[in-house]
């Protein structure tokens, strides 16, 4: 299926406005954001968060509807292996003792459904 220009502008539309959503959550949460869009060599991290002493990789999905499927069935093992190569560059000359997290918010029809741990 082929994406129109005004299909991929409403999706980017879509995505910027779920990360937001987001980050707002994990606020709530009593996260500390670090980074938004958080750009390496193996790809983007939506949400670089921490909370005490864990530092959470969090990819964002965000669906208007379900005809794809479930929006965490799309972090495919391809983009769990780059968010697990952007960690590593995230730390990359760094000496931080802290516990690594990658964890999935699903946002669908408004609703936020926070998967922790979704992936290691």
């Amino acid at each position: 299926m082929a994406v129109t220009a005004e299909g991929d502008r409403l999706n980017k539309k879509t995505g910027r406005k779920g990360e937001k959503h987001a980050c707002a959550y994990l606020k709530k949460q009593g996260y500390k954001i670090l980074e938004r869009g958080f750009k390496t060599p193996f790809g983007e991290v939506d949400i670089v968060a921490k909370r005490e002493d864990v530092i959470v990789f969090t990819e964002v999905k965000t669906r208007l509807s379900d005809t794809f499927g479930a929006p965490c069935e799309a972090v495919d093992e391809r983009k769990k292996f780059r968010y697990r190569q952007s960690a590593k560059y995230y730390f990359a000359g760094r000496q931080i003792d802290v516990t690594v997290r990658f964890d999935v918010i699903e946002i669908y029809r408004g609703e936020i459904n926070h998967i922790e741990n979704a992936f290691f």
